[in-house]
């Protein structure tokens, strides 16, 4: 706990964002190696704090035909691996609090999907701090508009402050098309709209987020999960530098004091 503390407390501090990323799911302990060394070394590069992201079970997809990752007991046995290899914070989800404690004696933060929470999130971040753990984050993904779309609304990024936590933009699974793509072997898959990753991460960094979100792939066309809206490894580099360049001269995390008396000669 004093090391899920310590850390929180380093991504609140941490200028100008933290970044979570990493593949959408473990393929394989060699693939999750290559992508937790590669994605150090950009983070390092460009001066960012980093927590490492990947799931062991894609839980909550919607056609049985999809695949779904390792499972729990190998998964955690990979994650911990990575994280001794590299020294480096995970995150990874749950999708039943079962299994909270297994996660937790391995990850440093535990993601709760979208799926299992209401989205109001000053009340489920008071609901975790109510159970014991003052260390939340709200971590916002778009709104479903339609059956197959989300939208993200910048103006959430501010409310969501209201939650008293760091807000954290997840700049990829927000431009999913759910269950969008239809699979040639029957059964569909999740659309998305990758090439608006940068609009979508430029907007929240100038707005002034905490943390960025994001999934990465080194060969996205042929990922198993989440392909259209995984961000490519060739270019994390690349996008990275322009968002801290666009954090470090926005003032997004200062609230802008409204003068509303008339304005004289």
């Amino acid at each position: 706990m004093e090391s899920s503390a310590l850390l929180f407390n380093q991504l609140k501090a941490a200028d100008p964002f933290f970044l979570l990323a990493g593949p959408n799911v473990i393929e394989s302990e060699e693939h999750i190696f290559r992508m937790a060394k590669h994605i150090k070394t950009i983070a390092s590069k460009v001066g960012l704090p980093l927590v490492f992201k990947s799931s062991f079970d894609k839980a909550n997809r919607t056609s049985s035909k999809s695949f779904r990752g390792p499972g729990m007991v190998e998964g955690l046995k990979i994650l911990e691996k990575v994280k001794l290899a590299y020294d480096i914070p995970i995150v990874t989800d749950v999708h039943e609090t079962i299994q909270c404690e297994a996660v937790g004696r391995v990850a440093d933060i535990i993601q709760i999907p979208a799926f299992l929470c209401r989205q109001v999130m000053v009340n489920s971040a008071e609901k975790i701090r109510l159970a014991g753990n003052p260390n939340v984050m709200v971590c916002e993904r778009g709104t479903m508009f339609g059956y197959n779309d989300l939208i993200v609304d910048p103006r959430n990024f501010e409310w969501m402050r209201e939650a008293n936590s760091p807000v954290v933009a997840d700049i990829t699974h927000a431009l999913q098309q759910p269950a969008g793509r239809k699979l040639d072997g029957g059964g569909v898959a999740s659309g998305g709209l990758r090439e608006l990753i940068p609009c979508i991460a430029r907007t929240a960094v100038a707005v002034g987020v905490d943390g960025i979100f994001m999934e990465v792939h080194d060969d996205p066309l042929n990922a198993p999960v989440d392909g259209p809206t995984q961000w490519p490894l060739r270019h994390l580099e690349e996008l990275l530098e322009e968002l801290v360049a666009i954090a470090r001269v926005s003032k997004g995390k200062q609230q802008l004091n409204i003068d509303l008396t008339p304005f004289r000669d």
